[in-house]
């Protein structure tokens, strides 16, 4: 299968410290496909390769071109990255947020797609008016993610969705993408360090190891592999 999103050689740095070492992976269209590995690992600065925040060198491609530019360059290519962290804009309403996912579309109607993403999240009609920052973390979390879904994005990048979460919340929000992916065809890209949830969502997985791929296939083979859950998962 095509790639859908492909790196080839990826090196980064932050400085004197080189994050990257040649960081190669694909993800196909319509697939779920999971970045593991320890802090430190270099999966937070993989994603922010893809969507132009950090420096780097070899290939990445997009849809079968060339990925370059900034962040706006790389949303407007259909790229929407939530954030470790979050991310949400703390003083604005959760409809204000919501529309600021929006921003790149330059559409002024977007109640048809407030009303798309509720669905999802059935709790933002209730919380419109709400400043993100009075929400609960996993809240967040949520909004994050919906307002990402607001760019209308052929590929959603995840870092850490479930960073703080009780694990109640954080099996929500990876229903909530699976479903998404099942139904609509959304293809993710998810950096997880929870080995076991990322992987029971995911078609495919990379384990990332001091910048470097350490070990890479289908995540039931990595499940089952024994030697690598625990060398390199922590399970």
């Amino acid at each position: 299968m095509t790639a859908f999103l492909e790196l080839e050689g990826v090196e980064a740095r932050y400085g004197p410290v080189q994050a990257l070492h040649g960081i190669s992976l694909q993800v196909p269209e319509g697939e779920i496909v999971a970045v593991l590995g320890a802090n430190g690992a270099g999966k937070t600065t993989t994603l922010r390769a893809v969507s132009g925040t950090v420096r780097h060198s070899g290939r990445i491609t997009f849809a079968g071109k060339p990925l370059r530019g900034g962040p706006e360059a790389v949303a407007r290519a259909g790229i929407a990255h939530v954030p470790e962290g979050r991310g949400t804009f703390t003083e604005l309403t959760v409809t204000e947020n919501l529309r600021l996912g929006a921003y790149v579309r330059r559409e002024r109607n977007l109640g048809p797609d407030i009303e798309r993403v509720s669905q999802w999240f059935p709790w933002i009609p209730d919380r419109a008016d709400q400043a993100a920052g009075t929400l609960s973390g996993g809240e967040q979390q949520m909004l994050a993610v919906a307002r990402a879904l607001m760019a209308r994005p052929r590929l959603l990048m995840l870092d850490e969705p479930s960073l703080g979460l009780a694990p109640m919340v954080v099996r929500e929000i990876f229903r909530i993408v699976r479903e998404l992916n099942q139904q609509e065809g959304l293809t993710v890209l998810v950096v997880e360090q929870d080995a076991r949830i990322a992987l029971q969502s995911a078609s495919s997985a990379y384990v990332l190891e001091v910048g470097r791929v350490a070990v890479s296939g289908p995540s039931l083979e990595l499940t089952e592999n024994e030697s690598v859950r625990r060398s390199y998962l922590g399970y």
